[in-house]
C-alpha cells in the first residue's frame, strides 16, 4: 500500500512539473515559419509573393523542406541573390536531409536562394527580421496614479500552484 502510494506521488510530481514547464514555455513567442508553406523550398514558386505581408521576429526560425538529391539552403548578400550568385554564400545552410532550420537571430534582412540554377527559376527569398512589438498596455497610460500594478504572475498563479503541489503531495506521503 505504501509503495503504491509513493508511485502516484511520484506520478502526481511529475505531471505538476510538466504542467508548470508547460506554462513557463507558453510566453515564448518564436515561431517557426514552413517557407513556402505546403509547397516547401520547391522552384516555380514566387517566394517574393509567399513572404509578402508576413511578419519575421527575432527568435523565429525558417524550416526549409526540399528535394536534398537536386536543392540547397545558401545564405547570400543582398548583390549575390539578386544576381543569383552561388559561388560565394555568407552561410551554407544545407545539412543533407532536405529539412533544414535557420535561426534568425539578427534583425537584419536575410537573403536565401538555392544553387544550381534553382534561383533563376524562383528559388529565392528576402526576409527582413524585426524585433517584436511591444505588449499593449494592460491599463490606461493616463490612470497612472490610481492604478493597481500589473499582475505578478508568480504570486498570482506559481506560487499557489506549488503550494497546493506540496500539499497534494504531503497529503500521499503522510
Amino acid at each position: 500500500m505504501e509503495v503504491q502510494r509513493q508511485n502516484i506521488a511520484w506520478s502526481t510530481l511529475l505531471l505538476v512539473l510538466i504542467c508548470i514547464i508547460l506554462f513557463m514555455l507558453s510566453g515564448v513567442s518564436a515561431t517557426r515559419v514552413i517557407v513556402g508553406g505546403n509547397t516547401g523550398w520547391t522552384s516555380n514558386v514566387n517566394y517574393t509573393e509567399w513572404a509578402k505581408g508576413k511578419h519575421f521576429y527575432l527568435g523565429d526560425w525558417l524550416y526549409f523542406v526540399y528535394d536534398r538529391n537536386q536543392m540547397n539552403v545558401l545564405e547570400v548578400n543582398k548583390t549575390n541573390y539578386e544576381t543569383c550568385n552561388e559561388n560565394d554564400p555568407t552561410h551554407n545552410w544545407t545539412t543533407g536531409a532536405g529539412r533544414d532550420v535557420v535561426p534568425l537571430n539578427v534583425t537584419m534582412m536575410y537573403y536565401f536562394i538555392s544553387g544550381k540554377g534553382f534561383c533563376y527559376r524562383g528559388m529565392k527569398l528576402a526576409v527582413q527580421v524585426e524585433n517584436l512589438p511591444p505588449p499593449p498596455p494592460s491599463f490606461p497610460a493616463n490612470n497612472k496614479i490610481n492604478a493597481s500594478p500589473p499582475p505578478n504572475y508568480t504570486t498570482q498563479i506559481v506560487t499557489p500552484a506549488v503550494l497546493a503541489f506540496v500539499a497534494l503531495l504531503w497529503t500521499f506521503l503522510y
